[in-house]
């Protein structure tokens, strides 16, 4: 998770970017041609194309929590429906349903992140503030 910093306004002149597909691809919001991640899941601390800090991502549950969703019902309709229709073993479920949850939740993983990280960036999202926060 990258450190938080404070929001700031960004002057560089670059084309707009498409979150979903920035996203998707695992690149950089800003320009398109940076990598986003510097593993698996892990987002790069700023891009090396065109030097934008990621210190305003904050992906947080968000992405876990869709995956998480689509991912089971999914799923849980296809272990159903393979199961009224072949009848296997129980043994044959596990070694399916696990290897293909497994990749699934990781590749649906990393691309909601980036789509969550350029969502974030294409939106000026900050953390909220309290307007009253220095009258206390």
């Amino acid at each position: 998770m990258a450190k938080k910093q404070p929001h700031y306004e960004d002057r560089a002149h670059y084309p707009e970017q498409s979150a979903i597909s920035t996203g998707l691809a695992g690149r950089c919001p800003r320009c398109g041609e940076g990598k986003l991640f510097k593993s698996l899941l892990k987002p790069v601390d700023q891009c090396a194309i065109c030097g934008l800090d990621m210190g305003f991502a904050e992906e947080g549950d968000g992405p876990a929590v869709l995956v998480i969703l689509i991912l089971g019902f999914v799923v849980a309709g296809l272990a159903l429906a393979m199961e009224y229709l072949l009848r296997p073993s129980v043994w044959v479920h596990i070694i399916l349903w696990v290897p293909v949850i497994t990749a699934l939740a990781l590749i649906s993983l990393r691309w909601m992140k980036g789509v969550m990280i350029a969502a974030q960036y294409k939106t000026k999202a900050a953390e909220g503030l309290l307007e009253n926060a220095d009258q206390e």
